[in-house]
């Protein structure tokens, strides 16, 4: 019964991890913000681009029947020829509609000819209902040249059908998903344990105040480093195991995706600083991590489309660090994109470092300053504890009240 005690007196403590209210705060998170975060499971209004090289009016109906489907909306209608390739960077796009010349008087004389589609394959998941929606849409237009407009039971006597390719992870491979996103998951969530009770650390050895004192946040920043090192490394190292292992393609470049990685770890790192920084030591500070790093794994994408999600929780979503991690990995991992190609979600992402920057130099700065009020307060007490002291020594013998011997 003793030890019971104890250990019910050092849970409520605030010496260790707060497990009574984190308890609580998961199974609220889990039940209440995340039951609505993810409380479609299919494609809704995911984006398609149509390459419409025809340009006609059975063409332009066409998109007009695929904006009004629920599982597609059509971002952008272009007439010139482009990469499908290029349209798919930065996830603004699953699908790309390709028209061909002709398509319209093909139709309507009969010859056979074929809509282009590519799906974007880096979750296998994600297209899944737009390939049912445009199959039923061909479908219902053949039943319609075939005279039954109200049925697909007659698809096969018409003359238009899809011709689909599947990029990136043609072959549905889970070492380019699940394993690639579980090796960037783990890592950066063992990265921040390293590095998220560092200021704690620091503080229980009295280093803490002379960082505040003479230095800078780089001199915290410049700590991340050998912590960082040894991230990209592990990830470098997990990705060659997976490719040469399994069958993970690697399309870009990966001088590319080392420029990035330094970049998503300092910010990793510093938001590590910010949260632990108030933390009495170490072990309350890595309890934080669920604070920044599972969101981005939840919403980032391995574990679910990104199409599934309100446009809402897209957004929301890239306050989590990895987030951003996932969406540079399907670009110049999975699709092969260069620094040019990403140029615009590389320049958010700045923004974003920029925000987490801020905010540690302002914790930074305002530690200094109450830590230099605090010197001060401790100051103005001695010289009044030493003022006394003087007082005390000067009075004559016997004015204290208390006769000599």
């Amino acid at each position: 019964m003793n030890s019971l005690k104890d250990e019910i007196r050092f849970l409520f403590s605030g010496q260790g991890m707060p497990y009574e209210k984190v308890c609580i705060m998961v199974a609220m998170v889990v039940t209440v913000l995340l039951g609505i975060m993810l409380s479609s499971n299919f494609s809704h209004d995911a984006n398609v681009v149509v390459i419409d090289l025809d340009n006609s009016s059975y063409s332009h109906e066409m998109t007009n029947r695929i904006n009004a489907s629920e599982y597609m909306k059509v971002t952008a209608v272009l007439n010139t020829p482009v990469d499908p390739k290029e349209l798919f960077y930065r996830d603004r796009a699953i699908a790309v509609v390709y028209f061909p010349h002709n398509l319209e008087k093909d139709r309507y004389t009969g010859t056979a000819t074929n809509i282009g589609v590519f799906y974007d394959n880096t979750n296998t998941a994600q297209t899944a209902d737009v390939k049912l929606a445009l199959n039923e849409i061909i479908g219902l237009d053949n039943a319609a040249a075939a005279g039954d407009p109200g049925s697909t039971n007659d698809s096969d006597a018409g003359t238009v059908s899809l011709a689909d390719r599947v990029l990136f992870n043609p072959n549905g491979s889970n070492y380019n998903v699940e394993t690639q996103g579980f090796l960037f998951f783990f890592g950066s969530m063992f990265f921040t344990f390293a590095t998220i009770g560092m200021v704690p650390r620091l503080r229980l050895t009295h280093q803490l105040d002379k960082i505040l004192l003479e230095g800078t946040p780089w001199d915290l920043v410049l700590r991340l480093i050998p912590y960082g090192a040894c991230l990209i490394v592990s990830f470098v190292l997990g990705m060659g195991v997976l490719h040469t292992l399994g069958d993970m393609t690697f399309s870009g470049n990966l001088l590319t995706f080392l420029i990035i990685q330094c970049f998503y770890v300092m910010t990793v790192g510093m938001m590590s600083l910010i949260f632990g920084w108030t933390a009495a030591n170490p072990g309350i500070a890595s309890s934080r991590m669920i604070l920044f790093i599972p969101g981005g794994f939840i919403f980032g994408g391995p574990t679910g489309p990104i199409s599934f999600y309100p446009d809402w929780v897209v957004a929301v979503s890239h306050v989590f660090p990895l987030t951003w991690e996932f969406h540079f990995v399907r670009d110049i991992i999975a699709r092969g994109a260069g620094m040019a190609d990403i140029s615009q979600e590389l320049g958010a992402f700045f923004v974003f470092m920029g925000i987490v920057a801020i905010l540690l130099c302002w914790r930074f700065y305002g530690s200094r300053k109450a830590l230099l009020k605090r010197l001060a307060d401790e100051k103005k007490l001695q010289q009044l504890q030493e003022l006394a002291a003087e007082k005390k020594e000067a009075r004559p013998a016997g004015v204290s009240g208390v006769p000599e011997a």
